[in-house]
């Protein structure tokens, strides 16, 4: 596999993400939801939300035969976040990225890929939603844009579950003030 090249905001990206206080945290039903949704749609085994850390490539939601995170040395997603829009790879195996990908030549056997990224409203590309499949293929158009409204609302949840920690956060100070005066 060839690595993607790191993109030149990956300072202000990698922040940016952490400000969202997302990475380690457990599955919530409003991201898997979402991520069932993709596979429906898209009619793919595989369906993931991932966030891109400095070294790794971690699983908010994941949907099939896949590791909670994996190198970002070896993420697909690595080359998506690049990107402004959709990336699809019709087939891995025709792909000189991705041809000697582990995942695409073992076990789960991926042969085609399409993801959004995760932009935030500051345009930094926190992650992808991604679908997969063991069998090479493509979206139709209608697919193409179901998951593409799919990718804005979790984009929308990820600003209002920071919204609510940031709330909280401050509500928390409020009260300490509050019982030390």
């Amino acid at each position: 596999m060839i690595p993607a090249p790191i993109p030149d905001n990956e300072k202000q990206r990698l922040e940016a993400l952490y400000d969202y206080q997302i990475l380690d945290t457990e599955a919530e039903p409003s991201f898997d939801e979402l991520t069932l949704l993709a596979t429906y749609i898209c009619k793919t085994p595989i369906a993931l939300i991932s966030l891109l850390d400095r070294d790794r490539q971690w699983f908010k939601s994941i949907i099939g035969p896949i590791p909670p995170e994996i190198s970002r040395d070896s993420a697909f997603c690595s080359y998506c976040i690049l990107q402004q829009d959709l990336m699809i790879v019709p087939d891995t195996l025709k792909d000189e990225r991705f041809i000697d990908h582990p995942m695409v030549i073992s076990e789960p056997k991926i042969r085609f890929y399409a993801g959004f990224p995760l932009i935030n409203d500051q345009g930094f590309a926190l992650g992808t939603l991604c679908v997969m499949d063991v069998m090479p293929r493509n979206l139709a158009q209608s697919q193409t844009e179901s998951l593409k409204l799919i990718n804005y609302q979790i984009i929308r949840q990820l600003n209002t579950r920071r919204h609510l920690s940031r709330v909280s956060q401050a509500i928390d100070y409020c009260f300490k003030s509050l019982t030390v005066s």
